[in-house]
């Protein structure tokens, strides 16, 4: 524990730095590299506009899709109308409805809940409180507590723990900024039949931790390009006791890094076959041509990419409800 309350030591110590210099700093490059005040507010502006557009989405009706694998999202108060949107247009394009479990990342209220039970309401709604107290059973502190440390001040690790401890079987983890354009064949297929591990292609390698020690630590060469957006995996296939060693030895060596989880992922498929959703098809950031019209079967949209979700992308899945 001694190890951890260093860490923790040094952790103090960041965030300190980073509250009074980073993240001024920071707030003033992320205004510039989206072009501005103006342009940041028009953002924000699209942004409340697809939340309730969400609202006004009708419930689907179409035949439950009992033997597929489970999807899972972590959401929250300020994703819930993505989770909405994502998961809408891939049950409307599959002409399926699937069988869903929602993780609440902490900040779900009623005002939230409400119109994803009306959506979705054969989906499982899993309450933070419940996972934290289901996660400590299944993983105890004692014996985790990176895992821990990290469930507390990074979500993203939600979606490896509360998606996967102590479950049976495959099962889809998928993030909430994701657009179905079409049927997607390739995932539909995987679902039906999960006998590999999935993930989508990423444009480049964003693990946030040295490759040779991600490889050391998996002892097995790290796959290039791997991106955790849409992740398919066998939760019983999971050894948390490693996940837990590989967390503590990537923190102590370079600290927390918020692409922890897709390491994680990348180490957890390294050297194994995998099922790569085709990066033609199931596009990373997609440019500003393929938001405003869409050739793919479904777009991730990140980084840049976000200012075309907004503007473009949502209106586009949700002029099928006219």
């Amino acid at each position: 524990m001694s190890t951890l309350r260093n860490c923790g030591r040094r952790l103090g110590v960041g965030r300190a730095a980073y509250a009074l210099w980073h993240a001024p700093v920071g707030v003033v490059r992320t205004s510039v590299a989206a072009g501005g005040p103006l342009e940041q507010w028009r953002d924000s502006r699209d942004a409340r506009a697809m939340a309730e557009a969400a609202s006004q989405l009708p419930t689907l009706h179409a035949p439950l899709a009992a033997d597929f694998a489970e999807l899972h999202f972590l959401t929250g108060k300020r994703f819930w109308y993505q989770t909405a949107f994502c998961l809408w247009s891939l049950q409307m394009h599959s002409e399926r409805t699937f069988r869903v479990v929602f993780h609440d990342d902490g900040s779900l209220d009623d005002e939230c809940t409400a119109p994803l039970q009306k959506l979705f309401p054969a989906a499982e709604l899993r309450r933070r409180n419940a996972n934290d107290q289901k996660i400590g059973e299944l993983l105890p502190p004692a014996r985790f507590p990176f895992l821990h440390d990290r469930r507390k001040s990074y979500p993203n690790i939600l979606k490896l723990t509360d998606a996967h401890a102590g479950a049976p079987g495959a099962r889809l983890v998928l993030d909430s900024d994701i657009l179905f354009f079409r049927k997607p064949e390739f995932l539909l297929e995987w679902l039906a039949a999960p006998n590999r591990a999935l993930h989508m292609a990423d444009i480049r390698d964003a693990y946030g931790y040295p490759l040779p020690l991600m490889e050391s630590l998996a002892d097995a060469s790290i796959p290039h390009f791997v991106n955790a957006g849409l992740t398919g995996l066998n939760s019983e296939m999971l050894d948390w006791e490693k996940i837990e060693f590989w967390c503590r030895r990537l923190i102590e060596a370079h600290g927390t890094s918020y692409y922890l989880e897709q390491a994680l992922v990348a180490m957890l498929v390294a050297g194994r076959d995998c099922a790569v959703a085709p990066a033609a098809d199931y596009v990373l950031a997609p440019d500003e041509s393929e938001c405003r019209t869409p050739r793919a079967t479904m777009h991730h949209y990140v980084a840049e990419s976000k200012r075309g979700y907004f503007r473009h992308g949502w209106r586009r899945v949700f002029s099928l409800t006219q």
